[in-house]
């Protein structure tokens, strides 16, 4: 059997000014991923205002969706204006937010242990939901000697494991045994992309890095509340009264973003000014096929100058 009968190479559709015009006419809401659409690192994408600003004039409602869970949407909302960019809290999901709204929706007593930064506690604090760890951990060592014992809290109902630039051996010893010793403690990641930009200069080791150090440790899958698992997609459907085929997701990672999108019956636009390449796209490996791509979201500005 030939290799393409096994797995069929993704077929892409460039978009042009036709089938851009008939993508923003077919759309009610648009949601963005932000690093490598929006934003890189912390420098802002050539025409993502002036496509922001088309999109809203055209009645469209917006909505960015990041699997950064350093920041909560507090923090985006200021790293929103930091770029000049006006974006409301309401209108920010982040991986921090949905583990946090995760918990609220089983209604989730027990404490939370974070491997994480401060958006995953922020999130947490607002819904009045318990936790230790995260940044307090920070700087804590483990001094190996014979007859060492690390205790950990048995109150610790779930770990939630967001990207942390100070992750250590204490944080992963502490949320294995917390996982592997507390009955019933869940283990939840905020996401597993493989790198991240931190800068926009290179790619960065992501999330998955520190989520497959507890699942090498436990032997355990996580519940996995960002992009492309399901929740967020239908927190946000809930939440605004939103039918999925009147959504077009936007983003520059195929296994996330466009992946999220496929699965949940929306349209889905990828841009290459991110993570993925065209040769990416294209390539035999891939079985992932956006709607549409493109090189940059300003690409959609063509929808202005047919209207005009």
């Amino acid at each position: 059997m030939s290799r393409s009968a096994v797995v069929p190479r993704a077929k892409a559709n460039r978009l042009q000014e036709k089938s851009a015009q008939e993508l923003v006419d077919a759309t009610e809401t648009f949601i963005f991923d932000c690093d490598g659409v929006i934003w890189k690192g912390d420098s802002l994408i050539e025409g993502v205002p002036e496509t922001l600003e088309l999109l809203r004039s055209m009645g469209k409602r917006l909505i960015f969706v990041t699997n950064n869970s350093t920041k909560s949407r507090a923090g985006y909302t200021k790293k929103f204006e930091s770029l000049g960019l006006k974006v409301n809290a309401e209108e920010i999901f982040s991986s921090s937010f949905a583990a946090a709204a995760y918990l609220e929706s089983i209604d989730f007593k027990k404490k939370a242990y974070v491997v994480g930064e401060t958006g995953i506690l922020e999130e947490l604090d607002g819904v009045g939901i318990k936790h230790i760890g995260g940044e307090s951990d920070a700087g804590k060592q483990v001094t190996l000697a014979s007859g060492e014992l690390m205790h950990h809290d048995e109150d610790v109902g779930a770990v939630i494991v967001g990207f942390d630039r100070n992750i250590n051996y204490y944080k992963i010893q502490y949320a294995t045994l917390c996982i592997r010793e507390n009955p019933g403690c869940m283990f939840i990641a905020t996401n597993t992309d493989a790198v991240t930009h931190l800068t926009d200069a290179q790619e960065w080791a992501g999330n998955g890095s520190m989520v497959g150090a507890i699942k090498g440790s436990t032997k355990r899958e996580p519940i996995v509340v960002g992009k492309p698992a399901a929740f967020m997609l239908d927190y946000i459907a809930n939440k605004f009264q939103i039918r999925k085929d009147q959504i077009t997701m936007v983003g520059d990672r195929l296994d996330t973003d466009i992946l999220f999108g496929n699965d949940g019956g929306l349209n889905t636009m990828l841009v290459l000014s991110g993570v993925t390449t065209k040769d990416m796209l294209c390539s035999d490996d891939n079985t992932i096929a956006p709607t549409y791509y493109t090189d940059k979201l300003a690409d959609l500005l063509c929808v202005g100058k047919v209207a005009a």
